[in-house]
């Protein structure tokens, strides 16, 4: 037989799992109690009315807050959950035309969140809708006819002309409007886009010619002082050059064998390395001339040996 406290322990489970099953299926059907979630807010609405909201994330009891008529909530009330998270949009190409009459595509960037859920729940049927089309009108309005210098470089202040343009309307609809930015100014003609990339183009050839002139320019200054400093070397060497033979050939001249010895070496040299023929030639019968070849021509009267 199985223990009477065995037999209580599995009473005790089986009950204790059904009363909270009912629990559970009681409480949410009259909505006993809520877990709101980071970043959103519950409004509740009795009759069609804003009876109130919770904006603390966590476990909620409606009974303790709004009192008995929290149990007819699930019959005659509603409760809205909004999400109060940082929204972010970017509106591409708003039409503006410039002074000089240019038609300009503008991109707004901007950031939105709700910080009234009751106003943007029952103010407004499309209140994001709404959003863009003021900031576009804002843009439209603040950025028209405007010097096409200012567009593309003010773009700080032109930003924060939108942002207080907006921000009013946009709280009305339980918005607040934070950061707005316009990220992008261009060009909608494509005439002018085709002449504008023309101009730079020219303008980049010149600027391309005019470094490279100048590098070439600077090319030439640099050959032509090396050049200058070379050429100074070189005469200051001829300038002293003298002046080195001569103490060498007077330090020679103080043993005039060696002298000799050296002129006649030096002779023979540049006898040696010049271009020109040499012609030995003798009296008829001296016999030196026997060794020379038979093509040789003999002159009959004597010759002088002439180096040319």
């Amino acid at each position: 037989m199985i223990p009477d406290f065995f037999i209580a322990l599995l009473g005790g489970f089986l009950g204790t799992f059904i009363v909270g099953w009912f629990l559970v299926i009681v409480g949410g059907m009259f909505q006993l109690w809520r877990v709101v979630p980071e970043r959103k807010v519950v409004v509740y609405t009795f009759f069609g009315k804003v009876v109130g909201q919770v904006d603390e994330p966590g476990l909620f009891f409606p009974l303790i807050r709004f009192g008995p008529q929290a149990l007819l909530f699930p019959f005659f009330g509603k409760a809205y959950t909004v999400s109060t998270r940082l929204h972010q949009s970017y509106l591409r190409n708003q039409l503006v035309n410039s002074e000089e009459g240019a038609p300009m595509g503008v991109g707004v960037w901007f950031e939105m969140f709700v910080n009234d859920p009751a106003a943007y729940l029952f103010r407004n049927s499309d209140p994001m809708g709404s959003l863009k089309a003021n900031v576009a009108t804002a843009v439209v309005k603040q950025l028209s006819n405007l010097k096409l210098d200012i567009l593309l470089e003010d773009r700080d202040a032109l930003s924060r002309k939108v942002r207080e343009e907006v921000s009013p309307t946009s709280t009305q609809w339980g918005f607040a409007l934070g950061s707005t930015y316009i990220r992008k100014v261009a060009f909608r003609d494509k005439g002018m886009i085709n002449e504008i990339q023309r101009k730079v183009v020219n303008r980049l050839r010149q600027v391309t010619a005019a470094m490279k002139q100048a590098g070439e320019n600077t090319v030439a200054i640099i050959h032509s002082e090396a050049d200058k400093q070379a050429a100074q070397r070189l005469g200051q060497a001829q300038a002293v050059r003298p002046e080195i033979v001569g103490r060498a050939l007077a330090e020679i001249q103080r043993e005039p064998e060696v002298a000799n010895a050296l002129f006649t070496l030096l002779e023979i040299s540049a006898t040696l390395k010049s271009p020109g023929k040499i012609v030995l030639a003798e009296p008829i019968g001296s016999g030196l001339i026997l060794s020379l070849p038979a093509s040789t021509s003999i002159p009959t009267p004597p010759i002088k040996v002439h180096t040319t």
